[in-house]
């Protein structure tokens, strides 16, 4: 196709990518998550569409489900750029790979644009297509174009001017050669950080539980054992962040409706959800099979850990009451998962202290989600079922949990077990006031506002949960 005439600037186009440049996401893998949160069986039928072809599933998918365009996580800097075009007078065309459905419903939110080119059932408008498509509308460098990946490429070797926008060096680079760059918006985070963020390290804290029946029986001198317990820890930790990345990309409507949670990495659209597709599984099989060189129990404890949580993700977070249950149980299922490694079961004793405390706390979390909130029009936990009007309730029921752990606690102590097992076990009783004093002042906190994390993740933070975790252990060792 020969190139058409130069024209005057104003008259030149400015067609616009939608995936992963002017959203940091991918809307096909988003309708996909929402159409899985939906209905999990519909896999299969995805699996199906597709094989009628890309466009066929995206005009699918666009018929079931649509993101919500005003919660997108739009390039703000690319958005302004454009917007400063518009007023210069510029044509501003939306074309994209994405189904018609949704590149209308982004095009009427934003309201700028002045035609749209996107895919529809029969036909992908992605790479050679795109270009092709603009070549003839527009006739070779007769429009400008905006973009971020490979894909672009095509787009970009037949446009007038290019922009480049959060691209790798090497597609950056390739982009350089293909025509002159207007503009580029280089990436603001390395995706791969952003993935290990998703996968929230700092909750691995919380798998420290397997370790404690080898604290409470005192096999620290045990190595086959020890190192045995330190892999199922390594193990736990890949599994449960497999189902954190599940977790946050079932979210994303909730999380971006978050004062907080709309920062985290796949809400926000600084890690890739690709990313997260194939990280989950992939940590999932690995955690899976370290698991299988640990026990045979262990692993069958583990497996119940992952498929509770998945059904928290998919369905029981959003029951309340049955949802703080199921996460102190999560916690119950580390501890017996400690003790599956040297093929036993955990005492009744530290089962019914474990479920009771951490109900306590999983009580106060949602507690000071709901004080959060308590000053906001309407009041609910987006997709828990909690309303503002439940604090009193909530906070009775968390408070009255944590001291009844106190006195299993006290109970336990009292028991021939303890004195079978430490000679100057009389010293376990002051446990009892510092566990009272700790989980008051949980409550004393959340109730003032000042508790705005997980209740787990903040006394690994607190220096007063330090001193108070650090008598115990002296305490602990007194008793022996």
């Amino acid at each position: 196709m020969s190139e058409v005439a130069p024209k005057a600037v104003a008259q030149v186009p400015i067609c616009v990518d939608l995936d992963g440049t002017l959203v940091r996401t991918d809307t096909l893998v988003e309708s996909a998550l929402l159409l899985l949160k939906k209905n999990p069986l519909s896999l299969f039928s995805m699996l199906a569409w597709l094989l009628g072809g890309k466009a066929n599933l995206k005009q699918k998918l666009a018929e079931r489900v649509l993101p919500d365009p005003k919660l997108l996580p739009y390039h703000k800097g690319l958005l302004q750029w454009l917007r400063d075009r518009k007023a210069e007078g510029r044509r501003l065309v939306l074309v994209t790979a994405a189904n018609n459905r949704i590149a209308e419903s982004v095009a009427d939110h934003l309201g700028i644009f002045d035609e749209v080119i996107a895919s529809c059932e029969n036909r992908n408008m992605s790479a050679h297509n795109k270009a092709g498509e603009l070549a003839s509308r527009y006739g070779v460098r007769g429009y400008d174009y905006v973009g971020n990946s490979n894909d672009d490429l095509p787009v970009w070797t037949s446009c007038r001017e290019s922009v480049i926008v959060s691209a790798t060096e090497e597609v950056a680079k390739a982009a350089r050669g293909r025509a002159p760059v207007a503009a580029e918006f280089p990436p603001e985070t390395s995706p791969l950080r952003a993935l290990l963020t998703a996968m929230r390290p700092h909750q691995w804290s919380k798998n420290l539980l397997v370790f404690v029946s080898i604290v409470i029986g005192q096999s620290f001198t045990d190595g086959p054992l020890l190192a045995s317990t330190i892999m199922a820890f390594v193990s736990f930790c890949l599994v449960s962040s497999s189902v954190y990345l599940v977790n946050d990309m079932l979210d994303l409507s909730s999380d971006r409706r978050h004062s907080e949670k709309r920062r985290r990495p796949f809400a926000s659209g600084s890690a890739p959800l690709i990313f997260g597709v194939v990280g989950a599984p992939a940590l999932l099989i690995f955690g899976l099979l370290l698991a299988g060189t640990v026990s045979a129990a262990f692993t069958g404890v583990l497996t119940m850990y992952l498929l509770l949580t998945l059904s928290y993700s998919f369905y029981l977070k959003r029951h309340v009451l049955l949802d703080v249950l199921v996460l102190a149980m999560l916690y119950t299922l580390r501890i017996i998962a400690g003790a599956a490694v040297g093929e036993s079961l955990p005492s009744v004793w530290l089962m019914s202290f474990s479920m009771f405390v951490f109900t306590s706390l999983a009580m106060a979390k949602r507690y000071a989600e709901l004080k959060a909130l308590a000053s906001e029009e309407g009041g609910w936990i987006g997709g828990r079922g909690y309303h503002v009007h439940d604090l009193s309730v909530v906070a009775q029921l968390g408070a009255s949990s944590g001291y009844i752990s106190v006195l299993v606690l006290a109970l336990y102590v009292d028991s021939a077990e303890v004195g079978e097992t430490y000679d100057e076990y009389f010293f376990m009783y002051l446990l009892c006031p510092l566990l009272m004093y700790w989980i008051g002042r949980i409550w004393v906190l959340a109730s003032r506002g000042m508790l705005t994390q997980d209740p787990v993740i903040f006394a690994t933070r607190d220096r007063v949960s330090y001193l108070i975790f650090a008598l115990g252990g002296v305490l602990l060792w007194a008793a022996l």
